[in-house]
């Protein structure tokens, strides 16, 4: 399977072509809620735009031969889901995996994923339907089935935490780790994804040996992930050696922490009380406001601020220490300091074409542009004949502004 982003319909069947011969179905991608989606305009934020979605389905079904299928999020409303999976199925989708969170359930909002909408699109479609969410370990797989009646299940984050999910066991983790390591040696990546997958495979025991945790961050190359990795093991093999009969899982886990099993993200009101609030006091907050209440200290941090704080240690994330900007007139952004209309440079770069008018500030040189123009075209003696119109003149002069604002 071979899952593209995309929303342009001909960009999409072109890209699709050059990987129909290497996969067995193409995929669209309609469940991303990030905001890299957000800015992108794809994934769970193109469910609105069915007309769209139509178009691009058709196009992939007449263009190639193999069969395209989608991943997609819910809509509050079941009936809604329901008429999007069968809008979907109409175009041509021949496959659904359905992800039972809408898109603003992510990060620490994500919530339990809604069963009752997966089985209420199972119900109403004719092609087969994959489940995704709540699934940590293999009963969830099982139950999940009994109670929506889909095809097949998928996992994201519960895979990651345990390679083995699906095949009902709980290995050591330092088992799953060494494995993923030699496949990458087979196989070379970029370091950011070996990383990456190594914080969720060791994540429980990260939360014991935070001093690793800083080094795996820090280590620059596969060796040095590698040599992390043993330290690792070792620590843990010497906690198994010095373990008191009858000791229980600390924290709460179900398993000890060397182990591979599910990490529950905690909910907005958990993370209250991890910062020392009570959910009364602090509401619902999400990732962001909880960020900007980071006072520097690096265990507070968030991972791309820990990246940045290691790049450069002098760097501070104290909120009062940032400077204040002074906001655009129009929309609120901060404005340009030395702009003539007290605006940023979007907003300024309308008003100035729009009165043929000059900021230095931002660079922006309509006015002396257009100027220039018009005594380019006297020095070349170009005499209106009697028979243009005003009409003509009104013309050459948009064609001159047009050219100054290119």
């Amino acid at each position: 399977l071979s899952q593209f982003c995309a929303n342009d319909p001909e960009v999409f069947v072109q890209a699709a072509l050059l990987a129909q011969d290497y996969c067995d179905a193409i995929d669209l991608n309609l469940g991303c809620p990030q905001m890299i989606a957000k800015r992108g305009h794809y994934g769970a934020f193109l469910q609105e735009e069915w007309d769209l979605l139509q178009r691009m389905i058709l196009m992939a079904n007449e263009k190639l031969s193999v069969p395209i299928t989608c991943k997609i999020r819910v809509f509050p409303e079941i009936d809604k889901t329901v008429k999007y999976a069968q809008m979907l199925e109409k175009a041509g989708c021949q496959l659904l995996t359905v992800h039972g969170r809408t898109k603003e359930q992510k990060g620490p909002l994500a919530g339990v994923a809604s069963w009752e909408h997966i089985q209420a699109v199972r119900k109403a479609v004719n092609i087969p339907v994959f489940a995704n969410g709540n699934i940590q370990c293999l009963s969830d797989v099982e139950e999940c089935i009994r109670k929506t009646g889909v095809h097949g299940v998928m996992s994201a984050e519960g895979n990651l935490h345990n390679p083995a999910l699906f095949e009902g066991r709980n290995p050591l983790v330092w088992e799953m780790a060494e494995e993923y390591l030699e496949i990458v040696q087979k196989y070379p990546c970029p370091l950011s994804y070996v990383r990456a997958h190594l914080f969720k495979l060791w994540h429980h025991t990260l939360q014991v040996y935070q001093q690793l945790r800083e080094e795996l961050a820090k280590v620059k190359t596969l060796e040095g992930i590698v040599d992390v990795n043993r330290e690792l093991k070792l620590r843990c093999q010497e906690e198994i050696a010095n373990q008191k009969e009858g000791e229980k899982p600390k924290e709460g886990l179900p398993f000890f922490h060397w182990i591979c099993q599910p990490y529950i993200r905690p909910g907005p009101k958990e993370r209250c009380k991890e910062n020392g609030a009570s959910g009364n006091e602090k509401g619902v907050l999400g990732k962001r406001s909880l960020e900007e209440e980071e006072d520097g200290n690096s265990e507070l941090l968030s991972k791309n601020k820990q990246k940045k704080k290691l790049r450069n240690p002098n760097k501070s994330f104290d909120p009062s220490l940032k400077p204040k900007y002074a906001k655009c007139d129009q929309c609120g952004n901060p404005k340009g300091n030395k702009c003539v209309f007290n605006m940023c440079r979007g907003c300024c770069k309308k008003r100035a074409f729009k009165e043929t008018a000059d900021c230095p500030g931002h660079g922006l040189l309509f006015k002396t542009k257009y100027e220039k123009s018009l005594s380019w075209q006297s020095s070349q003696r170009i005499i209106q004949t009697p028979e243009m119109s005003q009409r003509d003149v009104d013309v050459g002069e948009t064609a001159v502004l047009k050219e100054a604002a290119d």
